[in-house]
Formats: C-alpha cells, sequence, structure tokens
C-alpha cells in the first residue's frame, strides 16, 4: 500500500481539523461529521482542546482510501503552538494550506506556507468554509496569489456560492472557465515539451495537462487551488483525488536525509511525545528506513540505550490500532518507550546514523511557577519535565538567585496554557508569576567601616574585630578580596574566616553584591575568644556598613534584542522602545519575510517582562523576536528608588 503523508496547515480558525473530519466521514472512517464546537472530532480529542475549540497539539490521522495510506496531521495554527507546526513540518512529504474563504491569507497561513517551501515539498491551498455568509472564493483566491504566489492556481471553482455552493467546476475539463489560462501556464512550466507548444499557440490535450500535473505539483510551480466546505461535504472527493493522484509518496518527496532510504538499516525519527494518563507515553515516529517491526530492538542514537518497540500501532485521533510493523515512510505510534524522546533517532545497532532535528523557536516570554501546596512541591519537577518532553518550546531552569523556576515559552498564553496542562494531565496546581528581575548593587567610591564583635556569656567569648574597605571595579569584574594585614593584627589562620564572611554576604541583602574590591586592612583578636566565627560574623557587618559609605547603586540586566516586523510596523515599535528606556542600536532589512526589517536595540529586562505580548499586538502576530543578555547597568536614580521600596516592602510582608 503507498503512503502520502500530509500536513493540514494554515492560520487559527481556518477550518482545519473540520476538512480533516470531512475527508475521514467522505471515505467512511467515521459515521458521523464531528464539530469543534461540540467538541467531538477525531482530532481535537485533548480536554483542553475541546474546552477552548482550538487545537493545541497536532494530531495524527491515519486514513486508507483507495488502497492508498493517508497520514495526516492536522497542526495548530495558532503562533504559541508553532512547535507543533514544525515538528509536523519535518515529516511530512506535502502540505494543504488551509484559508478561510472570509478571511483570506492571514499571518498563521504565510508562516506555513513559508516553512514548506524551506523545505521544498509541495502545496495545494483549500478555500474553505465557502457555505458560510459573506465568503467568497474570488477575494479569497486574490489574497493567496497576491500574498503566496502567482504558482497558487485553481484546479477547481466553485458553482454557487454561500449557501448555494453545492458543487466543484474543473478546470482542465472546462474549455471556458476562468482562470484557465492561468493553470495551463503553470502547468507547462515544469514540462519543456508541453512549454513549446504553449509557447507556439498549439492546442495541448487535456490527458497531456493532467499527467502533467503532478511534476508541476512536485516541482512547485503550481500549487492547486481547491473550493471547500467541509461540513457539506463539498469538494472532499476532488481533494481526496488529490491527496492519491497527485501528491508525492514519500519516494517521489524530497528526502529527509541524503543516501539513509537506500542504506538498508532500519530508521526512525520520533518528531513528537505526549502522555496518555491510561496509556503512558506515546512516541510519534516516521519511519525514515527499512521496516519497523513490532517488538524490534532498536539503538537510540541520542541516549545509547536499547528500546524494544512493543505497542506498535496506527493512530486515527486518539484511537491506537496495533500493527505488526510499519514501512520505509510510514507514520504510526509507540508505546512506553522508555528512554526517547521528541526528535530522537531510532536505528539498527551498530550503525552511526543521526536523523536531523528542526530548529525549533527559542522561547521569548518567561515566568515563575510556584507550586500551590505541599504535594504541588513534590511533584513539581517531574511534571514540568514530563510537559517539556511534549512540547520541546517550552524551557525549565532555576534562578539561582531567587531560587525560582523559570518556565519559558513562545508567549505569555503559552506558559499560562502550559500552567494549565500541569495541572489536567498531572494534577499539579501552580501560580504563574512574574519572574522577579535580577538586580545586583555595586559601590562608587571608596568606603570602609570597622566592626568588632565581641560577646561574653559566661566560659569562653567571642571576639574580632574587622576592618574593611570596598572599592569599584570595573563592570562584570565581579568580587575581589585581598588583605593587607602587617603585624599579626588579624592572625592568617583567621583571614580566610574573613573572606568567608564576606563571600557569604554578598548575596544575603536585598540586593547582591557585584563589582567590587574588599580589602581587610586591620583588625584585631583576643588569644582566647577570637574564633572563626567571630571573624565571619564581624566581617559580614563590616562589609554592610563599608557598602553603605562608598555611595551604593543598583545595576539592571541589560539585554540585547533583534525584533523582525514588518515595514509598516517598524515606527510603532521604535516609538514603544523609546517608552521602555531602550536604547535602538539600528535597522537592516529582515531575511524573510518580505517586507520585513530588523530592529536591533538594547533595553532593560525589567521593562520587556511581557514584550511577547505587546509586540504580537503591535504586528497583528507578525513582529518576532530574539534576544540575549549582554550586560549589567546602572539603574536611574527614580527608577531606582522604586525598585528599593517593592524590595523591601516584598521583604516585610
Amino acid at each position: 500500500m503507498t503512503v502520502r503523508n500530509v500536513g493540514v496547515v494554515g492560520h487559527q480558525g481556518a477550518g482545519k481539523t473540520t476538512l480533516v473530519e470531512s475527508l475521514a466521514f467522505a471515505i467512511g472512517a467515521t459515521t458521523r461529521l464531528g464539530r469543534v464546537e461540540d467538541g467531538n472530532t477525531i482530532s481535537d480529542y485533548d480536554t483542553e482542546e475541546q474546552e477552548r475549540g482550538m487545537s493545541i497539539s497536532t494530531s495524527l490521522v491515519s486514513l486508507e482510501h483507495e488502497g492508498v495510506r493517508l497520514n495526516l496531521l492536522d497542526a495548530p495554527g495558532y503562533a504559541d503552538f508553532i512547535g507543533e507546526l514544525v515538528a509536523a513540518m519535518s515529516v511530512v512529504d506535502a502540505v494543504i494550506v488551509v484559508v478561510d474563504a472570509s478571511s483570506g491569507v492571514q499571518v498563521g497561513t504565510e508562516a506555513a506556507w513559508r516553512m514548506a517551501g524551506k523545505r521544498g515539498i509541495p502545496r495545494a491551498v483549500v478555500i474553505s468554509r465557502l457555505d458560510r455568509d459573506n465568503s467568497s472564493f474570488e477575494d479569497a483566491l486574490a489574497s493567496v496569489q497576491s500574498i503566496l504566489g502567482s504558482e497558487c492556481q485553481p484546479l477547481y471553482l466553485p458553482n454557487g456560492s454561500e449557501s448555494s455552493f453545492s458543487e466543484l467546476i474543473d478546470v482542465l475539463g472546462d474549455a471556458d472557465a476562468d482562470g484557465r489560462d492561468g493553470l495551463i501556464e503553470q502547468i507547462v512550466e515544469s514540462d519543456e515539451d508541453l512549454m513549446m507548444l504553449y509557447l507556439e499557440d498549439e492546442a495541448i490535450e487535456e490527458d497531456d495537462l493532467r499527467s502533467a500535473l503532478k511534476t508541476a505539483v512536485l516541482a512547485g510551480s503550481l500549487a492547486p487551488v481547491l473550493p471547500n466546505s467541509a461540513v457539506n461535504g463539498v469538494g472532499a472527493t476532488e481533494l481526496l483525488r488529490l491527496l492519491n493522484e497527485v501528491f508525492p509518496d514519500p519516494s517521489e518527496a524530497p528526502t529527509i536525509m541524503e543516501g539513509v532510504e537506500d542504506s538498508g538499516d532500519v530508521s526512525a525519527f520520533v518528531f513528537k511525545t505526549t502522555a496518555d494518563e491510561f496509556v503512558g507515553r506515546l512516541s510519534y515516529l516516521r519511519v525514515v528506513s527499512g521496516t519497523v517491526t513490532s517488538d524490534a530492538h532498536l539503538d537510540n542514537a541520542q541516549s545509547g540505550e536499547d528500546e524494544r518497540l512493543a505497542g506498535l500501532s496506527r493512530a486515527t485521533g486518539k484511537s491506537l490500532t496495533a500493527v505488526s510493523e510499519l514501512a520505509a515512510g510510514d507514520i504510526g505510534v509507540v508505546t512506553k518507550l522508555q528512554h526517547t524522546t521528541t526528535f530522537n533517532t531510532l536505528r539498527t545497532k551498530g550503525t552511526d546514523l543521526v536523523l536531523p532535528a528542526p530548529e525549533m523557536p527559542l522561547p521569548i516570554f518567561a515566568a515563575a511557577v510556584e507550586p500551590k501546596t505541599k504535594a504541588d512541591v513534590d511533584k513539581l519537577g517531574p511534571s514540568l519535565a514530563r510537559l517539556v518532553e511534549g512540547d520541546p518550546t517550552l524551557q525549565i531552569e532555576r534562578d539561582r538567585d531567587s531560587g525560582e523556576t523559570i518556565l519559558s515559552g513562545l508567549s505569555e498564553s503559552h506558559v499560562q496554557l502550559s500552567a494549565g496542562r500541569l495541572f489536567s494531565k498531572y494534577h499539579v496546581e501552580v501560580e504563574i508569576k512574574d519572574r522577579r528581575v535580577p538586580y545586583r548593587e555595586t559601590v562608587t567610591t571608596t568606603g570602609q567601616a570597622e566592626y568588632l564583635h565581641k560577646k561574653q556569656t559566661g566560659g569562653s567569648g567571642q571576639y574580632a574585630r574587622v576592618a574593611l574597605r570596598v572599592e569599584p571595579q570595573p563592570r562584570g569584574s565581579g568580587f575581589e578580596f585581598s588583605d593587607e594585614i602587617v603585624g599579626g593584627a588579624v592572625p592568617r589562620n583567621y583571614i580566610p574566616a574573613v573572606e568567608k564572611g564576606v563571600v557569604e554576604s554578598l548575596p544575603r541583602g536585598v540586593f547582591p553584591l557585584t563589582d567590587l574590591r574588599v580589602t581587610l586592612y586591620d583588625g584585631k583578636h583576643h588569644d582566647v575568644d577570637s574564633s572563626e566565627m567571630a571573624f565571619k560574623l564581624a566581617a559580614s557587618q563590616a562589609l554592610k556598613e563599608s557598602v553603605s559609605s562608598a555611595r551604593p547603586i543598583l545595576l539592571e540586566p541589560i539585554q540585547t534584542f533583534r525584533i523582525t516586523a514588518p515595514e509598516s510596523s517598524t515606527g510603532d515599535i521604535i516609538s514603544d522602545l523609546n517608552s521602555r528606556r531602550a536604547r535602538v542600536l539600528g535597522m537592516e532589512p529582515a531575511d524573510e519575510p518580505p517586507g520585513s526589517s530588523v530592529v536591533i536595540a538594547e533595553g532593560p529586562m525589567a521593562e520587556f517582562l511581557h514584550y511577547a505580548t505587546d509586540l504580537r499586538s503591535m504586528t497583528g502576530g507578525r513582529g518576532t523576536f530574539t534576544w540575549q543578555f549582554d550586560r549589567y547597568d546602572q539603574v536611574p536614580q527614580h527608577v531606582a528608588e522604586k525598585v528599593r521600596q517593592d524590595a523591601e516592602a516584598a521583604a516585610a510582608g
């Protein structure tokens, strides 16, 4: 049985899930047409998807039609879950880009189109929901052709509009059909013989055009456009014909890795990992070479561990059907792998093959995750690890300064939704809060102080006098300790205790101290009552007082940003940056998408905690950015006063 691996992609709400549902219904894989609004579609089976009425993760719907295995990957279109789209795009051989007939091309449409173009895989466009009021095939087609390109030509036209849309008109079969010349131009572009006939204004037989159709689609010179009404089943037959007869099987599509398919060894790529409350871990994989059999033992290229593929299945949404094998090019699911995560390679033992992982978008929003109860504390770490395993666009880190657990994702709503999944899937309840900005404190001049620690409580007492001098150091140099003790004012065996007392005190204030030199220049000891502990305590207090006399200032982390957005939005972006105490360093043309610019700037972390949300709002979802830490710099006085007040209030509360 031949295979078609097809991504169903596009903007959020364009009708992708309903389209997949209509195809399953058309071939009899389901007895009723599910509705996203009712939460009963094959693809959106997750509780959160049903509650929100939107796809959150990619769903595999494996169907059989006229001797062809159709593996449809229904990928979410919302920007927060673009990692799901990237992963799905790494294993499909063609894509259906779904465009809403009322909205036309949207930002998610463009992202999916470009991604497929980068991989060089064939594309088709389905203009959906043509049964609805205010839908327009002509307007949507104009949007598609102006934004996505002239290679998008209608293979079929709608007969009727809105509620009267009932069937499709075959453009190649109708000599008078609108757009027929444009379609022929794109078909003959990939066939030299037909191109010569066309240029010489010779008649071209319909059969010859149909024969050349697949070549044109595979070459990328044609992206067929098909009208559709999924709820009424109009266009399903024609789309299924395209999938079976025009879209490529794995042997005809661009390879995932050169030379792998013909190696003779077994290799498979895990592109998605989920956890089912009853089944356990589910690993979605594409077989790249050889044949994977149930109970086979394969080597994990990343972990080096042996994996037994005990539960080999096909998936149609959440329904799993056990199979004995999956041949090269096929997509399926394995349950309960012990050492395998997303983007791992499974391979024949003794081979060195490693399949390339797709480049995932980097997180741009970070927040602190706080467990609500003691039971949640104990379960948080393992649950977060499983969450990240299923969504590689999430990252977890422990902030060394604040002790906070930081969850980073692609947006504020992405992190919030991920927190919701912690509760729904792993029963861990958390609060999401702004992460603490890691302010620092330093000195701007030389200061000094001495402190006498003296206690007598009966028996041995405590005695130590320490005199310290603090001086500013270059920004980013950290901390340095030295001593100028002569004559044994502080015995040599106590000097390490003084240094330890200073080092342990650096992070203990309201803000950690940095970029200063601390010098022990004098002191006094007692032959009986002095101890290492006494000198540590004296050093801690002497440091505090010497810093107070050295005109301390507050430092804040400064980040550099590269903000990519449409040129029409750069004015608003620069104005907004100025309001955030940021400094624009320059602008340059963006490599992609077309008509975009990159604004390069630097600004304080405190002003950009929610920038991902704000940039999306400013640019209609078309703006993206990356950032990295650059340095620490002084906080302006009026800002520093408020920061100190807030920190003191938080410490007191």
